[in-house]
């Protein structure tokens, strides 16, 4: 007699697994020296470094739009700042280092929940913006809110989901501010 088949696991929980998976994946990138130092400053300089540098930078160095990129980049982080705030209580997703067996912290995190990636949305929403005034700068932008977004799940801070959740919100808080202002 033949045991009858599992019933397929319901979406949300394959989804959640693969989630897990892929965040146990990317972090046993942390095997390699380089890759684990490299990650490890570029999620230092998304902590904000480099972006409250260009908003102090920009009214003298952004010509005629620089003061008015940077206001809108500092309203744009007080607007995330709160939203962020209140997605993460509400949804208290736990980190990978502490939820996934093998993941470990190998950097350091700003608050205690995961989900979304705080530094993601930052990165996406203050690229975006500063794009927006001068799109000569997409080619180091962009790749340096990747590389953010890379970095906190390689380091085991991060889902990829939450990085995601973060680049999405963060675009869009972006093209609202853009858009209202």
């Amino acid at each position: 007699m033949r045991d009858a088949p599992e019933p397929p696991l319901p979406a949300l929980h394959r989804w959640v697994e693969r989630d897990r998976s892929l965040a146990q994946a990317c972090h046993r990138g942390t095997a390699r020296p380089a890759l684990l130092l490299t990650m490890v400053w570029v999620s230092r300089l998304g902590d904000g470094v480099i972006w409250y540098a260009t908003m102090l930078a920009l009214p003298w160095v952004g010509g005629p739009n620089g003061t008015a990129c940077a206001l809108r980049m500092l309203l744009l982080g007080g607007l995330n700042l709160a939203i962020y705030l209140i997605v993460k209580r509400h949804f208290a997703r736990r980190r990978p280092f502490v939820a996934c067996p093998g993941v470990r912290a190998c950097g350091r995190c700003l608050d205690e929940h995961s989900f979304p990636s705080g530094h993601v949305l930052h990165a996406v929403a203050f690229g975006t913006v500063l794009c927006a005034y001068y799109p000569m700068l997409a080619w180091i932008v962009w790749p340096f809110a990747a590389l953010v977004a890379g970095s906190r799940v390689v380091l085991g801070l991060h889902f990829p989901s939450d990085v995601v959740a973060g680049a999405a919100l963060g675009g869009f808080m972006a093209l609202s501010v853009l858009g209202l202002f």
